[in-house]
């Protein structure tokens, strides 16, 4: 038996369908099974011996010409409700082709029957959720456990994976021991953040405990505010993905803005203060918060008046207290 996975997207998505992998290979242990990713997110597989084979989509290429020349394939499933992984999982014209859209993306619904014949719908969707803050949405992970079902993969594991090693571990072993580890990602300076609030947040987080930053490559320009402020420990940028997962394994507690940052942190078992857009917080507060960790969820503002980046800071160094179990 053949299978063919694909998720094309990004790391922290990749991250979050490793529970669904596992499922597969523990539901398949005799079949051969190979996943397409992207040339960016591949790191999160290269040692998941939950695979077989890797396979990268290069950049600018044509899925359905790549999927045409996976034929073979016994199934197919595509994991993310992207167009690029529902066609090129419909080119393998494999007997069997799973994919899954939302629930009012209509046209997208229409579509995807053109690639895949068993099909998911999700609940997902921002506007309903606004709407209705109760409106349940499952977890991404459970939403690709019972995806994978689909093709009949129903022994179900659960844990995130990340294959970190000691020779990893090593490369970090110079930073302060269990630090707060915040990562800095483009959405702490946009859309009720800001550079200086997110200075004032670093501050106050070292009167906890000392702290470490890791710094996304779209934030190289605003590292160095922080390199030169005493209330940073260490700031390490540059980092092989490994290795900077080893650094958030390394931490207390990770604080983060929705990014990837907040799955790796589940996979290497921290807790987590995750820091979610005004905007559809209902719906990402659910669909991606930090998975099978403790953790405290943050609304971030509608503004960036001083009164509400206060409120910010206050509640992002409470989650982080109370996470630590120390007092504010």
């Amino acid at each position: 038996m053949k299978i063919l996975l694909s998720r094309t997207d990004r790391i922290g998505d990749l991250v979050l369908s490793t529970p669904a992998i596992a499922t597969v290979r523990a539901s398949f242990p005799e079949a051969h099974v190979a996943i397409v990713t992207s040339e960016y997110n591949s790191v999160v597989v290269e040692r998941n011996n939950d695979v077989d084979e890797v396979i990268v989509l290069p950049h600018n290429a044509k899925p359905r010409q790549l999927g045409a020349r996976l034929r073979g394939y016994d199934v197919a499933i595509a994991l993310a409700p992207r167009a690029v992984d529902l066609q090129l999982a419909g080119a393998t014209r494999a007997p069997l082709r799973v994919g899954y859209t939302y629930e009012r993306r209509w046209i997208a619904r229409l579509t995807a029957a053109l690639y895949v014949n068993r099909i998911m719908i999700s609940e997902a969707d921002p506007e309903l959720c606004d709407r209705n803050p109760h409106r349940p949405v499952r977890h991404e992970v459970v939403q690709l456990l019972d995806l994978v079902a689909l093709a009949g993969a129903r022994r179900r594991m659960l844990d995130l994976r990340l294959d970190v090693t000691d020779e990893d571990r090593a490369a970090v072993r110079d930073l302060p021991s269990d630090p707060i580890v915040l990562h800095l990602g483009q959405r702490w300076f946009t859309n009720g953040s800001t550079l200086d609030g997110t200075v004032a947040i670093v501050e106050d987080l070292a009167r906890l405990a000392p702290v470490v930053i890791t710094c996304a490559r779209d934030c190289e320009a605003m590292a160095p505010v922080f390199e030169r402020n005493a209330s940073v420990a260490r700031l390490v940028r540059g980092l092989p993905f490994h290795e900077w997962a080893a650094v958030l394994e390394r931490g207390r507690v990770v604080v983060t803005v929705d990014t990837g940052a907040t799955h790796v942190a589940s996979a290497v078992h921290r807790p987590t203060v995750v820091a979610f857009e005004h905007r559809y917080f209902s719906l990402n507060s659910q669909e991606w918060s930090p998975y099978g960790v403790p953790h405290v969820l943050v609304q971030k503002p509608a503004h960036d008046g001083a009164a509400a980046l206060g409120r910010f800071r206050e509640e992002i160094v409470g989650g982080v207290a109370t996470l630590l179990g120390s007092p504010r």
